[in-house]
């Protein structure tokens, strides 16, 4: 066990430093100039080549990045090009807010998705099954931004359940959570029913429905312990989907966290909030698989790491 978390640390740093790597490299090759952004349309040449000097941006590509990681293994992050303040500032104040939507999504992501599972396994090949399914499909399908304008315009505009958007109590925090989790849901769903089928299918099943357990309680004891099981590792997955769905749903709902930040950088051009934010993104995404992992081999003993 000792040998398997020491591995997949490993391998999470090297995944760590090449999400770096290609997160500086694309944007040391776009077009746009953060220098001409900063100093304005009107600003002189002379104005641009010197704030370009200032911030290191005339600089070969390796030189930029090597001193990057020589600031980030101390743990500066840099400065904001726009707003002058430290990224590491800046994301510590956006933390709190993605950290609330994120873990409301993915609570609804699992009560809905596990749900629609069940129960179109236990009504499968049936109408309900073949709805319940195409909803899954049109769910994870569904462009964001549309998705998230349109329960806004619905169930804030016209039905005026919700506030427009905003910050604030938990009733700001609903509409977006349940948003995402019914995009999201599509993916828990199909998992869900394929592994309840094949779980219905095992022999122990058979075995406890002829000892004469009644429905409910093979349900509850043996087949959902072990349907869920797959379930976990796409938690952590689902963290990495959830970072890109959320850059367009907190703008659309005005949530001040990590995901409008970016936006507004990518706006501005504000590369070290934009690589700051993708760091951020990774290392969530690298510890949720890893947790994730880890949670499948407590839950599921049978499983050998030495194998892996």
């Amino acid at each position: 066990m000792v040998w398997y978390i020491a591995k997949r640390v490993v391998y999470s740093l090297l995944i760590l430093l090449g999400v770096t790597f290609v997160t500086y490299l694309l944007l040391y090759m776009i077009p746009a100039d953060p220098a001409r952004q900063i100093a304005g349309r009107s600003a002189t040449a002379e104005v641009v080549a010197n704030i370009r000097h200032q911030l290191g941006l005339d600089l070969p590509f390796y030189e930029q990045y090597v001193r990057y990681l020589g600031n980030l293994l101390q743990g500066d992050l840099g400065r904001s090009y726009v707003q002058r303040s430290e990224v590491s500032t800046l994301l510590a104040s956006r933390v709190g807010p993605t950290l609330q939507l994120m873990v409301a999504g993915i609570g609804f992501e699992l009560l809905i998705g596990i749900t629609l599972g069940i129960v179109a396994a236990l009504k499968r090949n049936s109408v309900l099954d073949q709805v319940l399914m195409a909803f899954s499909f049109i769910g994870v399908s569904s462009p964001h931004f549309i998705a998230a304008m349109l329960a806004l315009y619905f169930f804030a505009v016209y039905l005026g359940w919700f506030p427009l958007g905003g910050y604030g109590g938990v009733e700001h925090l609903l509409l977006p959570a349940i948003t995402l989790g019914v995009l999201g849901s599509g993916w828990y769903s199909r998992m869900v029913r394929s592994s309840m089928i094949d779980v219905l299918h095992q022999d122990f099943i058979r075995t406890a429905r002829a000892k004469g357990l009644g429905r409910a309680r093979v349900l509850l004891r043996h087949v959902l312990p072990n349907a869920i099981v797959p379930v976990i590792p796409m938690i952590g997955i689902d963290i990495g989907i959830f970072m890109s769905g959320l850059v367009v749903v907190e703008s659309v709902f005005g949530w001040p966290g990590l995901g409008q930040l970016a936006w507004q950088a990518i706006q501005q051009v504000d590369i070290p909030i934009i690589v700051g934010v993708t760091m951020l993104s990774a290392v969530a995404i690298v510890l949720g698989n890893l947790v994730a992992d880890l949670a499948v081999l407590f839950v599921d003993p049978r499983i050998d790491v030495t194998k892996t």
